[in-house]
């Protein structure tokens, strides 16, 4: 067997990329399985001191009740058996990557298939912290015209932020995607666009699985026929992913964009665009004002980051546990693995 074919795997990019598109493209693939968002792996990580060392079964047991047992974990979306899962972690290796793997190897075996993956836009933050967990693993970065991703993402009912923040998130991750392109090299790192998958999603599709190792299958392209049965109609956000991939919001902020808006995305993020083969329209140049609000924001983030980067490094320095899984190797479909 290819050893590509059981690392983990992990779609990032900037919300309303497409994520969750292709997050349903990957599970329908007949080897992978891939859950909608837990928000049970930073959040843990970002708790882990709280549970104390891990070689203690009562701590284990702790860190298991509070990721299967909490209301902001999402753990019931993959319909597994709590107790069973949670005596499962107990009995496994003690460190928080290994719980967090068991609880994917048990969702991919409920769904017969040897391999996991886990999808959150925001995990391009976060890299570093599931590198340490899952050193295997490997990386696809979806990037979607940023005019387009920032138009969709400010009117989004959770989205807290503004036109300033949403087109300074999508900067943010490009920005990762091409230093981790340059970190990881090619057979940990994959990029492509969300215009490429929905125009020639079958093609788009080969070379993804191309890079994971992993034969093309044609049921991929028909994703939409299982996001009718687990992508809630009420989510009105994800409702494209009920539909067969096209292209209709293809050039969409042309007309959900106000004129000054376009002025300021296009003008602040026209290198990057261009990079990633986004032609310019040849908008006006945004007011001075707007360009000095986008720009204190930004010095605003870049502090912020560089303040929790320094947290997560003295953080570190207190694990009382390595946090690294040490559960290797396809998942086992005949029961829980005794691996540890």
């Amino acid at each position: 067997m290819n050893p590509q074919t059981s690392r983990p795997i992990f779609v990032i990019g900037c919300p309303r990329s497409g994520t969750t598109l292709l997050q349903q493209m990957l599970h329908s693939h007949p080897r992978i399985a891939f859950p909608s968002e837990t928000r049970f792996v930073h959040t843990s990580y970002d708790v882990r001191h709280t549970f104390g060392d891990l070689e203690q079964e009562e701590n284990r047991r702790r860190l298991a009740e509070w990721i299967v047992k909490g209301e902001d974990t999402k753990f019931k979306v993959l319909k597994l058996d709590a107790e069973a899962v949670i005596e499962e972690i107990v009995d496994g290796p003690p460190t928080l990557g290994s719980a967090l793997a068991i609880i994917f190897r048990a969702y991919a075996r409920e769904h017969g298939k040897p391999r996991w993956g886990d999808k959150r836009p925001s995990y391009f933050r976060r890299v570093p912290m599931l590198r340490r967990m899952f050193p295997d693993a490997q990386f696809i970065h979806l990037v979607r015209d940023g005019r387009d991703a920032v138009s969709s993402l400010k009117n989004m009912p959770w989205y807290h932020g503004d036109t300033y923040s949403a087109a300074l998130t999508w900067r943010e991750a490009v920005d990762m995607g091409k230093r981790l392109h340059r970190r990881l090299g090619p057979d940990t790192f994959y990029e492509f666009r969300y215009e490429d998958l929905v125009a020639e999603p079958e093609d788009t599709l080969r070379k993804v699985c191309a890079f994971l190792g992993e034969e093309f299958d044609p049921t991929m392209t028909k994703a939409y026929q299982h996001a009718r049965e687990t992508v809630p109609s009420a989510r009105k956000w994800h409702l494209r992913t009920h539909e067969a991939p096209n292209t209709r919001n293809v050039g969409a902020w042309r007309d959900r964009l106000e004129d000054w808006e376009a002025d300021l995305v296009e003008h602040v993020l026209a290198s990057r665009l261009v990079d990633h083969g986004y032609a310019l329209a040849g908008v006006s140049r945004p007011t001075a004002a707007n360009l000095a609000r986008y720009h204190r924001l930004a010095a605003h983030r870049w502090r912020s980051h560089r303040a929790h980067g320094l947290l997560d490094r003295l953080a570190q320095a207190r694990d009382p546990n390595p946090v690294v899984s040490r559960l290797d190797g396809p998942v086992p479909l005949d029961g829980p693995s005794d691996e540890g």
